[in-house]
């Protein structure tokens, strides 16, 4: 449940087209709902103006379409899940006709109501090609919370000068998204040149001693450049987040 929702519910029972019994029968989900194999968070839009997100990987389909369900059929809000695999997407695709999904991100989205609109945008860079399933994750999911998104792709310091042609694009933005894989510098790079506040998102692209990100999540944590706040590992969806709310300030 949302402010919208929680607005248009008070106001039904004030003007007498909402009974009381109704409305409390609405609200008795609240903070959440036991579905017995999870406990669905219905307050988080509520709460923090943006809403309950599903994390699919380690889910069975299952359980994938038993939360989407409730989420779907039983709310008026947006829905996003993340990290879902074409299974689950096949499972859960007759839910509702505005389903959106990106097999690459692979996110999920439903759309009900557009949020109030920010004052600026967000720019999402990639460093490479192999980072665009982190950075779409990112990108889907700012949308979701009602962001506009301009998206750089392929711009890594092995070829940085690749980055000089969308500078004033990325001045233009309200905060920056880097998401970068190998020693993780193109954060340390942006941040350098603009003067806005850069999400870094390492990623586990990269060969043996990449660690599996852990070294562009260092490099990126001992960045010499300001302005550079670091998420975990392929963590596209909490960057968005961080982003969102920098962009709501």
């Amino acid at each position: 449940m949302n402010e919208h929702e929680v607005v248009a519910l008070l106001e039904g029972v004030r003007g007498g087209s909402v009974p009381v019994e109704a409305a409390l029968a609405r609200l008795r989900h609240l903070p959440y709902r036991d579905l017995g194999l999870a406990s669905v968070d219905t307050h988080r839009e509520l709460r923090q103006g943006y809403p309950e997100a599903v994390f699919c990987q380690g889910k069975t389909v299952e359980q994938v379409r038993a939360i989407l369900g409730y989420l779907v059929g039983e709310g008026e809000g947006n829905v996003l899940a993340t990290r879902m695999d074409e299974a689950s997407y096949r499972a859960v695709a007759d839910l509702h006709p505005d389903l959106r999904y990106n097999p690459l991100a692979r996110t999920l989205s439903l759309v009900r109501r557009a949020l109030p609109a920010p004052p600026g945008y967000i720019a999402v860079v990639t460093a490479g090609t192999a980072d665009l399933a982190v950075a779409e994750e990112a990108a889907e999911t700012a949308v979701v919370l009602g962001n506009p998104v301009e998206r750089v792709t392929d711009v890594g310091v092995a070829g940085v000068h690749r980055l000089v042609g969308h500078l004033e694009r990325l001045r233009e933005a309200r905060v920056v998204i880097v998401v970068a894989g190998m020693e993780g510098a193109l954060a340390s790079v942006v941040a350098g040149l603009i003067p806005r506040p850069v999400v870094a998102v390492p990623t586990s692209v990269g060969y043996g001693a990449s660690f599996g990100g852990l070294a562009a999540l260092l490099g990126m944590l001992n960045s010499c450049a300001g302005g550079v706040g670091v998420v975990n590992i392929d963590n596209g969806y909490g960057a968005a987040c961080l982003a969102n709310l920098i962009n709501r300030l």
